[in-house]
């Protein structure tokens, strides 16, 4: 079965159609087995939820060829800013694509990487600033992340070094990591307080390899954790990203794709927790597409997110929607 036509068992009705949205979190790439650009993208946001904007994260697309290695991830940006400008034209409808990107820069380069990051700056206005994952752990059940980070890294001093270029060009930071590394985010959010952060994905709460069957002792762990990383006002929070073959909820391996209820029912007690601490100010909902893709539709985990904060009131459903994650990457419509 083809992954749409899996994805098709599952119709819901679109609930609260009208609700502005702000997707901050997707991908575009063109693999071999794997296709996903303006094409793909506009068939997800278009499938009923109003969709007004959305943000662009790196997922190493389009590098350039040749030159330099370390600014060889500026063709990322390019082919983005490319597909954004293809949107603001607005033959492919209302909805603006990429209004904002991040893409990335290997801060390893320590102060080296400010080159990069001017030259991310040059190839577009659009460039909001990067993600440099750092996804590591010990396991070899767990692919560390696409960024070949090192353990440690986010402590290392030249790291350090090159994430000091971020605040002096005033560009943003998406922390990619998993679960047992958060202390060491909430330490280096301490160690510079006037730059953004943003934490991603929950901060990779593991369900796989030896955290397989640990789940409760997990998120109570977890809740210390992200509780203890809210204190640091200079992060913001982005909540998606929880249905990854990764976390362990196995939807990807059924017959059938899930649906919004069962998604509430799984992933309820994490963003309530979050909101809890960083305040819906200070989160936003994202979709991972298309990586989320593998257990549900764009449809259902809007309706998902929809049901989740139903409680909520009216201005805190708007910033969780759209109005954090605008005003973070500076989304100009």
């Amino acid at each position: 079965m083809e992954p749409s036509e899996w994805l098709d068992q599952v119709q819901e009705e679109i609930l609260e159609p009208d609700l502005p949205i702000c997707d901050p979190h997707h991908h575009l790439w063109d693999h071999p087995q794997s296709r996903y650009l303006l094409d793909e993208l506009l068939a997800d946001t278009g499938s009923g939820h109003n969709v007004v904007s959305t943000v662009f994260m790196e997922c190493g697309s389009m590098y350039r060829a040749d030159g330099s290695e370390a600014l060889r991830p500026v063709g990322e940006t390019e082919f983005v800013n490319g597909i954004a400008a293809m949107s603001a034209s607005g033959g492919y409808g209302a909805s603006r694509a990429c209004a904002a990107i991040v893409s990335y820069a290997d801060l390893n380069l320590g102060v080296g990487a400010g080159e990069v990051l001017d030259a991310h700056m040059s190839a577009s206005h659009r460039f909001r600033g990067i993600r440099h994952a750092s996804g590591w752990d010990a396991s070899e059940t767990v692919r560390n992340s696409h960024t070949a980070p090192t353990e440690g890294m986010l402590s290392d001093a030249t790291f350090r070094e090159g994430f000091a270029e971020l605040g002096k060009r005033n560009l943003t930071f998406d922390a990619w990591l998993y679960h047992p590394q958060i202390p060491e985010l909430t330490d280096l959010a301490i160690a510079f307080p006037d730059t953004t952060i943003i934490f991603d994905h929950f901060g990779g709460p593991l369900g796989i390899g030896p955290y397989e069957d640990k789940r409760e002792a997990i998120f109570s762990k977890w809740k210390e954790d992200v509780a203890a990383l809210s204190r640091c006002e200079n992060v913001v929070a982005k909540l998606g990203g929880l249905v990854m073959p990764i976390n362990g909820f196995g939807f990807h391996k059924r017959a059938t794709p899930a649906t919004s209820d069962e998604l509430v029912e799984v992933t309820r007690d994490y963003y309530l927790h979050m909101i809890e601490h960083f305040g819906a100010d200070r989160c936003m909902l994202e979709s991972n597409f298309p990586v989320d893709k593998a257990s549900c539709s764009y449809a259902v985990l809007w309706n998902s997110f929809k049901k989740l904060t139903s409680g909520f009131s009216a201005s805190e459903r708007a910033s969780l929607f759209h109005d954090t994650a605008t005003r973070v990457y500076r989304v100009e419509i």
